[in-house]
Parts: C-alpha cells; structure tokens; sequence
C-alpha cells in the first residue's frame, strides 16, 4: 500500500506543479461588432423576404431599399381574393410577399425598424418573447403571432444571436409605418374577388 502511494503521490503533486498556458481571453463583441452580427443574421436568415416591400424588377421582386423590413405598407390594399383556393388548402400572398392569406385569414408583415410604429419602443425582453414564445409585440398575455411567421425556428437562437438581431434592428432607418391589423377568417369573404 505505502508503495502504491509512493508512488502516486509525485504525480498528483506534478499535475498541481504544471506549468499551463495561459486560455486566451474571450473578446466581448462591442455594440458595432454585435450590429454587424445582428445585420448578419437577419440578411442571412432572410428577414426581408417578407418584412420588405417589394417592387417588379428583371429578376422578380425585389426589396425597396428605402422601406426595408417596413413591413406591409399602411394604405395599400390587397387584391380581389380567390376564396376558392384558401377553401382547396391553398395560401395566397401579394405581390409584394408582405401580406398572407390562410386559415387563419389574413396576416400582414410587422414593421421591423426603429420607428415607434414598428419596434423602436421595444425592449429585448419583448423581442425575445416575441421571437421564443410567438407573441403579438412580445406582450405576456398578447394574442400569438399569426402564420406564416415561423417564431419557432428562431426560438432556438441563443440569447446572443437575438440580442444582436434586436441591437440591428434598433439601428435600422425608422420607417414610419403602421400596418394594419389582421383579417380574421370570419371576414375574408369581404376581400373575394368579383
């Protein structure tokens, strides 16, 4: 036994005599590195396919620059709807991808700049109930967020990645824009077409 024990003894002393190398710092991102993630992620994770009006260009539409992630635009109207083809399991869009028909009737893209009309009054808790839970502006006891906003996926966005989607998202260009409440299904046949 006392050889057993003489003989690990040296090296559990060494292993508390190592020399270690020094782990490397972990950097703090600063607010302009965690933007340019944000930028990064909602660009990537295409954000602006259905926040963003569009117009008809050579290669289909494309984004309006000056209204990006403005969401669907105050005063436009939708087209007549073909209720026919919500009844055959179909979902319409219009033409600027900013409006969905469905089910659950009409939804129309949120603004997603810094104005007040979009989510310049926010705070990240919001923005993370919002896009974790699915809740209309992020309030506790808000209706859900309505299809096809897909709030599950980016619910597995750890806390980094949504704060600097948020931080972005506070940086953009206000776009004063207030877009219109849903249509709920009950109403669609108003919206049919002639």
């Amino acid at each position: 036994m006392s050889f057993l024990l003489a003989g690990i003894l040296p090296i559990l002393i060494s292993c508390n005599d190592g020399k270690y190398e020094d782990k490397p710092e972990e950097k703090k991102m600063t607010l302009n590195d965690s933007i340019k993630r944000g930028e990064y992620l909602i660009k990537t994770i295409g954000c602006q396919d259905c926040h963003s009006p569009k117009r008809m260009g050579e290669r289909g539409p494309e984004e309006i620059p000056e209204l990006a992630l403005s969401g669907f635009r105050a005063g436009d109207s939708l087209p007549p709807m073909n209720t026919e083809a919500l009844n055959s399991g179909w979902m319409l869009m219009n033409g600027q991808l900013t409006a969905f028909a469905g089910p659950w009737g009409v939804s129309y893209s949120a603004n997603l700049t810094s104005d007040d009309t979009g989510i310049g009054t926010w705070s990240m808790e919001q923005f993370k109930r919002a896009m974790r839970e699915g809740k209309f502006k992020g309030q506790k006891n808000g209706r859900m967020l309505l299809p096809p906003m897909p709030w599950q996926n980016f619910a597995n966005l750890n806390d980094a990645d949504l704060e600097a989607m948020f931080k972005y998202l506070q940086s953009t260009e206000p776009v004063n824009n207030a877009v219109p409440a849903p249509v709920p299904p009950t109403k669609l046949d108003s919206l049919k077409a002639a």
